[in-house]
């Protein structure tokens, strides 16, 4: 038993010597982890301190750089202001010393003006002094002899001006054999001129006018159909039997009319119906166009000819100008050119190309701003053209200047083709305005007695007083009407003006 206690005794001595042990084994190691720790933080503070102290010298050294930077460009900018302060004050300097002589000038100027002015009042009077006395010699007051002398000078004048008419007419029949082909060639040239479309609506007649309402349909959906797939406005109005299509564009209507005329004979009108016939009918006059362009390349013999200027030109099968048709103005301006260059043994082949595709523009003229000679030579140019066809098509209308012989002659053969008679219609009121204007511009010139506008306008007679004219004052008389016309009136080819002057005398046998 007491073996037992003593063994319990020893192992709880045991137990408690090796507590205090491990206790005192933990209180060392604990102690080292702080000293470690203690070690570590008095290192890591002097870093900080390390590093603190070197981004101040860094951030002192940034702030010296900067601050030198900073004055040193404060220093290139009050220079600057400097120079530029100098510079305004001498130019102020110099306005002060431009003032001055301006100054000095005008002061100048008014007492040269206030002695020219002194020096004009002593001539008038002395001018005055001597027509007085002219007067009282001539027995006549100044204005009579002015109007004497300005009567004289200009009888005389017109007199002399008449002559060298004459003379240099007759000079220049006498050169005509040499100089026959330029004369000709210029004078028709100058002929040429603008004209514009005057076809831009279709009508279409009806069968009943039970019909006009079908076309606009319930609430108008078909007529806002076909006007939305053509672009063409349909005009349904009070004209019995017929409705009528506008547009500015020839082949947008002449698909609406084909369309419409279509959709009439088909008799079913409903938004469906309506697209198809106008696809179809879009188709069928493309194939028109082309097979117009084709046939005009075949008819003028021109070949190798870029598909988009064959269908240029074949649109120009739906464009009027004055009722004539501009393909067929075309088919007609080429054989003429060609016939002209022929004449003048050059390239008939390259005049008859450009007298074809002179009115190319007027095809595209409502898309494209400009006149439609210069839009015509962009697009030959734009589709490989040679130069000289360009520069014929676009000096044709005198927009550019002519620059060799094919471009006077296509301006000829335009000329030609649009002044024959019967090519291009007139309405009545203009006709009639036209010729009364030309017996106004005669008639109103000084020893006129009569003026008879003659065959359609194309001439002029004159009849003049034969007491107050002589017959140098004839051939005067006669140049001043034609340029007169030239400047205030537009008309296609010439007018011949022709003035007469004739004594007659009459007396009775009794």
């Amino acid at each position: 038993m007491q073996s037992i206690i003593f063994l319990i005794l020893g192992i709880v001595a045991g137990g408690g010597i090796g507590y205090l042990v491990l206790r005192t084994i933990d209180n060392s190691r604990v102690s080292g982890v702080k000293h470690q720790t203690i070690v570590m933080l008095q290192e890591a503070t002097e870093a900080a301190e390390r590093i603190k102290k070197e981004r101040l010298t860094e951030g002192k050294d940034e702030i010296f750089r900067l601050r030198q930077d900073a004055e040193k460009d404060i220093r290139e900018r009050r220079s600057e202001l400097q120079r530029a302060e100098r510079k305004i004050e001498q130019k102020e300097e110099n306005l002060d010393r431009k003032l001055d002589r301006v100054s000095h000038r005008e002061e100048d100027l008014r007492r040269r003006q206030e002695e020219v002015e002194q020096r004009g009042s002593e001539i008038e009077a002395v001018l005055k002094q001597q027509m007085t006395r002219l007067e009282e010699i001539a027995v006549m007051t100044r204005e009579q002899a002015q109007e004497i002398l300005l009567r004289k000078t200009e009888e005389e004048a017109q007199y002399v001006i008449g002559l060298r008419l004459k003379e240099l007419e007759e000079k220049a029949k006498r050169e005509a054999d040499r100089r026959a082909r330029d004369i000709i060639i210029t004078a028709v040239q100058r002929c040429a001129v603008e004209h514009s479309s005057d076809a831009t609506v279709s009508v279409v007649p009806l069968p009943t006018d039970d019909m006009k309402g079908r076309i606009i349909g319930r609430e108008g959906r078909n007529i806002r159909a076909f006007e939305t797939l053509t672009g063409v406005d349909l005009i349904v109005d009070d004209t019995p039997e017929a409705v009528t299509l506008s547009s500015f564009d020839p082949v947008r209507r002449e698909i609406a009319r084909l369309s419409l005329e279509r959709l009439i004979t088909d008799g079913r009108i409903h938004p469906a119906r309506i697209e198809e016939l106008i696809d179809k009918a879009t188709r069928d006059v493309e194939e028109q166009i082309m097979e117009a362009g084709e046939a005009a390349l075949l008819e003028t013999g021109v070949k190798n000819m870029h598909t988009e200027l064959i269908r240029t030109l074949g649109q120009l099968k739906f464009r009027f100008s004055y009722g004539q048709n501009a393909l067929s103005h075309s088919l007609e301006v080429a054989h003429i050119s060609g016939i002209i260059a022929a004449e003048l043994g050059i390239d008939e082949e390259l005049a008859r190309r450009a007298g074809l595709l002179h009115d190319l523009g007027k095809a595209v003229d409502h898309q494209v701003e400009g006149p439609h000679a210069l839009i015509g030579a962009d697009l030959a140019k734009r589709f490989g053209e040679r130069s000289e066809i360009i520069s014929a098509v676009a000096s044709h209308h005198d927009n550019v200047e002519p620059r060799n012989i094919y471009d006077v002659i296509v301006a000829c053969a335009d000329a030609i083709s649009a002044s024959r008679p019967g090519a291009r219609r007139e309405s009545l009121d203009a006709y009639i305005k036209r010729l009364e204007k030309l017996e106004e511009l005669a008639q109103a010139f000084s020893g006129v007695s009569k003026a008879y506008a003659i065959q359609a306008g194309r001439e002029v007679r004159v009849v003049v007083m034969p007491n107050n004219t002589d017959d140098g004052t004839v051939h005067k008389l006669a140049y001043d009407i034609a340029r007169k016309i030239e400047e205030e009136m537009k008309y296609p080819g010439q007018i011949k003006v022709t003035v007469s002057r004739e004594m007659r005398s009459t007396d009775y046998a009794k």
